[in-house]
């Protein structure tokens, strides 16, 4: 038995020294042959002035981003979003304790920072009240009533997986709110939660246009045939990049995708930077008619403000035709949303954050009266419910999220939504990394995440001393400026509603 056991040991050890002889002799052969190429290559410096050695460079510099969100960065210090809200969207998805102790760590002080008027005498819990309900486009054939406050915005299948589109819709169903295609066209994988639906209309029309990319009626007819589908809403823009369109990598593009689409597979998908058929402010109120003519149901529009000028002039072109031919909403993006690829200029540099636009379409939409006629949806980074109460004392009748739900879905901000290698697979179409994401898990999550979100916004309403979240004010916030000086919302910007003594009418 000692023999046997000796020789078993032999043979093991005899094993391990022969692989790990021939990893050896591997490594040797690679690293002469990187030393080789790093030598003789004239593309990267540091390969050819240190080779091998300098390839490591790359690996580290891959894994940094990493290592910095783990173990480096601090709570309030990474983009695009910091632990601490990353850390809040998870608890709230995952239904629980989202309390902190021992004070808060967010400054106080910095430039932009938002603080919220606690009344002396603070809404009794006798008197609390669910979010009121809203009517968008009372005038359509199917006027769209809810009383939703956040709700999902607009990702496409093919941006997003299908695991991810079948949770979120599901989910949306759950929380009572709605969700946006994205431009990427209806699919049943939306329709499958049973969730309200608003249908995007992108630049290239995908889902709703014939063989030229023109917008086709009949598939128009047909999608809103759908009784889930409740509104449709015209992209000219969106956050991550202004003035330029969709972008798909063509990684993405599978089969299916292509067909609900209507473009080649493994292409890239790159839609028009804008409506080749909306060039005015004209054109676009002709479209939101043509397209709520045929649907019957509630037609907006979604923008990044760069310039406002045109928006004074949508107001009196709406002035003009008769208030009946308004949009019955707008999706204002911010500057700083991101969800999409997008090069880099875009991202940094182009439009306005909402922090700025929002106040100054809403004003726009008071001086013109064409509030409540005109609803007001805020996106661009609320995740959180500072940023959603701070929207609502602003003057926005909804809010919506991408990356907050993508949140609730798992999301761990891996950055690699554009490259089909999302490891908890939201954004890819690995059918190994979507295993991952579980619809039934997921979809609960979402519900979650909305259910805390307005529980906690109803803690900040309540402690400013109104019933529910829509009574928030400007008065119910401050904004600390660059001075030190935190004034209230109402004194930076007026009061959100219309006074009839402003001095842009809509005549003017």
């Amino acid at each position: 038995m000692t023999d046997a056991v000796f020789r078993v040991a032999a043979y093991a050890v005899l094993g391990l020294v022969g692989t790990l002889a021939l990893l050896l002799l591997v490594a040797l052969i690679w690293g002469t042959w990187a030393y080789i190429s790093d030598r003789r290559q004239t593309r990267h410096t540091v390969r050819r002035n240190f080779p091998v050695i300098g390839r490591f460079r790359y690996v580290f510099e891959h894994l940094g981003e990493f290592f910095r969100q783990y173990f480096f960065a601090m709570d309030r210090e990474e983009m695009p979003f910091n632990r601490a809200e990353r850390g809040w969207a998870y608890k709230a998805a995952k239904k629980v304790d989202t309390t902190v102790a021992f004070g808060s760590t967010r400054r106080l002080d910095v430039a932009g920072t938002v603080m919220f008027v606690n009344s002396p005498f603070p809404a009794l819990k006798k008197d609390f009240a669910s979010a009121s309900e809203v009517v968008i486009g009372e005038h359509c054939r199917h006027p769209y009533q809810t009383a939703s406050v956040v709700n999902i915005s607009g990702m496409s299948f093919g941006a997003i997986s299908r695991p991810a589109v079948e949770s979120l819709s599901a989910g949306a169903k759950l929380a009572g709110c709605w969700m946006n295609t994205g431009e990427g066209a209806l699919t049943p994988y939306h329709l499958q939660g049973g969730c309200d639906l608003v249908v995007q209309i992108g630049t290239a029309k995908y889902g709703v246009r014939d063989e030229h990319g023109e917008l086709d009626d009949d598939k128009l007819r047909e999608v809103a045939s759908h009784e889930q589908v409740r509104m449709f809403e015209i992209k000219l823009s969106q956050g991550a990049k202004p003035g330029k369109g969709g972008i798909l990598p063509g990684g993405k593009v599978t089969a299916e995708i292509a067909r609900f689409r209507g473009i080649p597979a493994g292409k890239d998908s790159i839609s028009p930077n804008g409506h080749p058929d909306i060039r005015s402010v004209d054109d676009l109120l002709d479209m939101v008619a043509r397209v709520r003519s045929i649907t019957g149901k509630p037609t907006g529009f979604k923008t990044v403000l760069g310039d406002i000028d045109w928006i004074d002039d949508l107001c009196r072109a709406i002035h003009r035709r008769g208030t009946d031919s308004a949009p019955d909403f707008i999706t204002l993006d911010g500057a700083e949303g991101g969800t999409g690829a997008s090069p880099q200029p875009l991202m940094d540099y182009m439009g306005l954050p909402l922090a700025q636009a929002l106040p100054m379409l809403i004003d726009k939409l008071d001086d013109f009266q064409l509030r409540p006629r005109i609803r007001v949806v805020a996106s661009g980074k609320l995740i959180n419910p500072d940023k959603v109460a701070w929207a609502l004392c602003v003057g926005a009748d909804f809010v919506v999220s991408a990356r907050g739900f993508m949140f609730a879905l798992g999301c761990i901000q891996a950055l690699q939504c554009n490259k089909n290698s999302c490891p908890t697979g939201i954004t890819t179409h690995d059918p190994k990394l979507q295993r991952g994401l579980v619809e039934a898990d997921k979809s609960v999550r979402v519900a979650n995440y909305v259910d805390t979100m307005m529980y906690e916004v109803g803690m900040i309403a309540h402690s400013c001393g109104v019933d529910e979240p829509r009574q928030l004010r400007r008065e119910h916030a401050r904004l600390v400026q660059p001075n030190g000086s935190a004034p209230l919302l109402s004194e930076l910007y007026g009061s959100r509603e219309f006074h009839p003594g402003v001095e842009q009418r809509p005549d003017d």
